[in-house]
């Protein structure tokens, strides 16, 4: 096949992009220029698609012996990941700008310009697996629970994953950074990016703050009413948030606060105590599913397994309904923290039955946290 590698400038799609040369592939690298100002990121940043990266990327296409190209995606990026950063944020949501850049990006954009110029397929360093089951796709968790990323990918549907090659699933970093080492690729003892790559000092609130605008408004107590303290942005918080709150007055119970609302209407915080960042129930909006069986995959709940973080822990699921507009999740043991804007994916043991994005999460004993208060609940 005529596959086009991903080379983020990493050890691990430098590898995966060597592994597809092994396969017998006709393999050509392709770096994605991320940012409409490349000589504004620093070099050293935390995140990844720096021009360092780039250089990075080439010396390794080089050292495996195939061409490289850059493609300038900035003002697809900035649209389609910054901005909706920015309008999730601003709408009092919690987005995943790694799985949004996945799903609009790496597998959209690139996958699209791809089959466009001839290619059959994408190649990445993703740690995930993909197998075939009666011609359908199937995308399973990775060997390396630690580096697992099946998570971010569970956006992609069927027919993006057909044209997709994840050679780096059956393997541990270890393996991956050993095997570097050994081609003589120069990344293999790179550090692993993480961060947000628009955001390379990882100060979210003061990027957040610049491009939308300090405004003073309320932080209230959830349960009394009462005005607590000030802060100068909403979209600054998110559920579950501790720090950062500068509150004088200790809870009566001398217990921490913690976020449990936000209301960008009225540029409202709500806080409380950690008892009420427990959700047992979460809806979400109109699923993707993987499973051939569709809604019909959810008939036997006792095997399903929720994730609602890139490396959070898979939570035991009770029951499943889907509805019109998306499905109701119960979860045996609540959990904490879910906010909105958040993607949930379903699993089947290691393999990924659907994704969803979370609207609304709630308690059987509480009112709903993690949206504006007033936002109905989901059912009892």
């Amino acid at each position: 096949m005529r596959v086009v590698a991903a080379m983020s400038g990493g050890v691990d799609s430098a590898v995966a992009a060597a592994r597809a040369v092994a396969a017998g592939h006709d393999v050509t690298g392709v770096h994605f220029a991320l940012s409409a100002d490349p000589a504004a990121r620093r070099e050293g940043a935390r995140g990844c698609c720096t021009l360092s990266d780039a250089r990075d990327a080439r010396r390794a296409a080089d050292v495996i012996g195939i061409p490289f190209y850059v493609w300038d995606l900035a003002e697809r990026f900035a649209e389609d990941v910054i901005d909706d950063f920015l309008s999730e944020y601003a709408a009092g949501r919690t987005p995943n700008p790694c799985v949004r850049c996945n799903e609009r990006i790496k597998f959209a954009a690139v996958l699209d310009r791809a089959l466009d110029l001839g290619f059959d397929a994408v190649c990445t360093g993703h740690y995930a697996r993909l197998d075939q089951r009666h011609g359908i796709p199937r995308l399973r968790r990775a060997v390396d629970a630690g580096k697992d990323q099946s998570y971010v990918l569970a956006v992609l549907d069927a027919d993006q994953l057909t044209h997709t090659l994840l050679p780096l699933g059956d393997s541990t970093k270890a393996d991956v950074r050993q095997e570097a080492a050994a081609r003589g690729l120069a990344v293999a003892r790179k550090p692993d990016s993480h961060d947000i790559c628009f955001i390379p000092d990882g100060d979210t609130r003061a990027w957040l703050a610049q491009r939308l605008g300090a405004t003073n408004g309320p932080i209230v107590d959830a349960d009394t009413d009462e005005v607590l303290g000030e802060h100068q942005g909403s979209y600054g918080f998110t559920i579950g948030q501790r720090r950062g709150l500068k509150l004088t007055r200790p809870a009566s119970d001398g217990r921490p606060r913690y976020v449990v609302g936000v209301e960008p209407g009225s540029n409202t915080v709500f806080v409380g105590g950690v008892h009420r960042l427990a959700a047992d129930r979460i809806r979400t909006a109109e699923p993707l599913w993987l499973d051939p069986q569709g809604a019909a995959a959810l008939e036997e709940p006792q095997d399903l397994w929720a994730q609602i973080r890139a490396h959070g822990e898979p939570m035991r699921v009770s029951e499943v309904e889907a509805g019109e507009s998306g499905l109701l999740i119960r979860l045996a043991e609540p959990a904490r923290a879910v906010a909105a804007g958040q993607t949930v994916v379903l699993y089947r043991g290691d393999q990924v039955v659907a994704s969803a994005t979370i609207s609304h999460s709630g308690s059987m004993d509480l009112p709903v946290s993690g949206v504006a208060p007033g936002v109905p609940a989901p059912p009892r």
